[in-house]
């Protein structure tokens, strides 16, 4: 635990803004919760539904029952389809079984599997900058038929490729890259291949830019960020990285409970964020430790406003 003197130190908290939710995990959150109105308990979940153990574990309280593969779903109940998205065969499997099923991808992801069909069907070979095994990769391969689709993670696997065809290729991004990375990544195919198609827009989403974006400013001035996020969350890892880079150091919290006294020795501003699927509980939590121990000086620190929201699926309203 943190021990302070009977005077209670004085800290800067810079409280980085956008963060947490972003309109895609609310949105799969929802439907699980919409599901179980509607359905009642219990409702299946393949995979979790977003990457964050305390969502995770609400809804377990509330009948839901999280599983990784189809397989596990007994017959005659529903099933939702995590935020990450899933390969084409999994809902074939679900309508094969009979099984009512919620998709709860989220719309830019969606938006990114659109986009490899269409490359495909144009005839074009994807590179696809991601992360290997993260599932939002494995939906979006399983979109499309084996060896249309080349995974690349770093700088020298650009350099390694060897196209059959170099003139008919086309790249798309995972949404939850570092947008720094992911342009030297870009820049690279680009340079390599140059008639190599994009897509209209950026593929990284606003929810994932914007946080980003937010962690530089906090980390200007900050000597340490907190990160709440999921080990397992590609965006909240993200914005370690992106802290570190700017110089702060950085570290990725699940809870307060993990915050080391050692990390807040000498330090007089602390910075605050919450990846995409981390709730803003938590965040209240980390400043209500913080708060015990030291006199906080907070002050939030907003980059842009968001005010995106994503429609339910048809049936759900209702719930």
């Amino acid at each position: 635990m943190i021990h302070s003197d009977k005077q209670k130190r004085q800290i800067d908290l810079l409280v980085a803004a956008p963060r947490g939710f972003c309109a895609g995990v609310d949105r799969a959150i929802k439907i699980v919760e919409l599901a179980i109105k509607k359905y009642g308990a219990p409702v299946y979940v393949r995979h979790e539904i977003v990457h964050n153990r305390y969502v995770v574990d609400e809804l377990k309280k509330l009948g839901a029952i999280f599983v990784e593969e189809l397989d596990e779903v007994p017959d005659g109940v529903p099933v939702v389809f995590s935020a990450h998205g899933v390969p084409k065969a999994v809902p074939h499997k679900a309508e094969e079984r009979g099984l009512d099923y919620l998709d709860a991808t989220c719309p830019l992801v969606s938006k990114v599997h659109r986009q490899a069909e269409r490359q495909t069907d144009a005839g074009r070979h994807i590179i696809f900058v991601g992360h290997a095994n993260h599932p939002e990769v494995i939906g979006t391969f399983g979109q499309v038929e084996d060896g249309q689709m080349t995974l690349v993670e770093t700088l020298d696997d650009v350099a390694a490729l060897n196209p059959e065809d170099p003139e008919a290729l086309a790249f798309l991004t995972q949404t939850t890259l570092s947008v720094d990375d992911t342009h030297a990544i870009v820049d690279a195919l680009q340079t390599r291949f140059p008639n190599i198609i994009g897509p209209k827009g950026e593929d990284i989403c606003y929810a994932t830019s914007n946080r980003q974006d937010a962690v530089k400013k906090i980390s200007e001035t900050c000597e340490l960020v907190l990160v709440i996020g999921a080990p397992n969350s590609s965006n909240s890892l993200r914005l370690v990285e992106v802290a570190e880079r700017i110089g702060s150091k950085a570290k990725l919290i699940q809870r307060a409970e993990d915050i080391d006294p050692a990390w807040l020795e000498g330090i007089s501003k602390i910075g605050l964020t919450a990846g995409a699927s981390a709730p803003e509980i938590l965040v209240k939590e980390v400043k209500n430790l913080l708060a015990e121990h030291f006199d906080i000086n907070e002050e939030t620190v907003q980059t842009t406003a968001e005010n995106m929201i994503f429609k339910l699926p048809r049936g759900l309203e209702t719930a």
